[in-house]
């Protein structure tokens, strides 16, 4: 029996199936006439509707009406094949069959609910958490490798330690550029920190950003934190939820099922890993803080 491969609105491909299980698919509106399709023996993927006869899309769903003899089902056609040697030939062609489409798009016209100041905030802790650690660990090991070879320097010694911290500075910046730039530009459209807090990053029409973008978005970043973070507040009070590197690159933070078949799915509040995050670091803050007041007043009360 001919089996039929599909591709679901995410552009995933799907199956194997047999035809009468697609043409249920079919009249149960999971799949439509512009849905692709394909099996061995074409030349490629096609609309639904162009198998509409092979598949009798068209006749009337079985009933149990048992007054009539049910049809014998038609014959499978059958399939030709690309002979062993000849172009194009392949054991493996169904699942390695290209699919002439392009790459997924953003589903429209559903509601989209903007990532609000605090997930962000959340989101961010944790993303600062991860590349911290992974900073730290390449520039100690960078540290351990360089700075001794500059100490023995001799009168040369000075310039070299300076160089190397900032050998070691431009390199811990790379890091942080192309861990939000990767992630934000990959299918998860995502860091760790806003994965774990359920939001995406995307451009205003709802597109993943490219990695030139997300380099960009980086740096710009940076600028916002650079004006006393006003750049960053401003995801707080604009309309659409934008900072200043938003607007000047063009995107948006938005629920991760924004964009989706599933807009339904989106959620407007903190989330349990959001509130976890927060009150942990407030915590940590309000315990730095108590420390610090008690330094204070203990140097406060020595005689020098």
């Amino acid at each position: 029996m001919t089996q039929w491969y599909y591709a679901d609105r995410q552009r995933q491909q799907q199956g194997p199936l047999t035809g009468p299980e697609l043409a249920a698919l079919f009249r149960a509106g999971q799949v439509d006439a512009t849905t692709l399709v394909w099996h061995e023996g074409l030349a490629g993927w096609q609309p639904l509707s162009a198998s509409r006869d092979e598949l009798e899309l068209d006749a009337p769903p079985p009933t149990l009406d048992f007054r009539t003899a049910p049809e014998p089902p038609a014959a499978p056609e059958p399939v030709v094949a690309p002979a062993p040697g000849a172009p194009g030939y392949s054991p493996y062609a169904a699942p390695a069959a290209a699919m002439a489409m392009a790459q997924a798009g953003p589903v429209l016209g559903g509601e989209v609910v903007m990532a609000g100041f605090w997930k962000r905030v959340a989101a961010y802790l944790i993303d600062s958490m991860v590349v911290g650690v992974i900073g730290g660990i390449i520039g100690m090991m960078l540290g351990m490798l360089i700075i001794p070879l500059a100490a023995i320097g001799g009168d040369g010694g000075a310039y070299a330690l300076i160089g190397a911290q900032i050998a070691i500075q431009l390199i811990s910046l790379a890091i942080y550029a192309a861990y939000y730039a990767f992630f934000h530009a990959s299918s998860s459209q995502a860091t760790l920190g806003k994965m774990a807090v359920g939001i995406k990053v995307v451009r205003t029409d709802g597109t993943r950003i490219s990695l030139l973008r997300g380099i960009g978005r980086y740096f710009a970043s940076l600028l916002s934190g650079l004006i006393l973070g006003i750049g960053f507040l401003m995801a707080a009070f604009t309309e659409r939820k934008q900072g200043l590197h938003d607007i000047l690159c063009d995107t948006l933070v938005v629920d991760k099922w924004a964009y989706t078949d599933h807009p339904e799915w989106q959620r407007r509040k903190l989330g349990t890993v959001a509130i976890v995050v927060l009150v942990l670091y407030g915590l940590l803050l309000a315990v730095v803080a108590v420390a610090l007041v008690a330094m204070i007043g203990m140097l406060s009360t020595m005689h020098w």
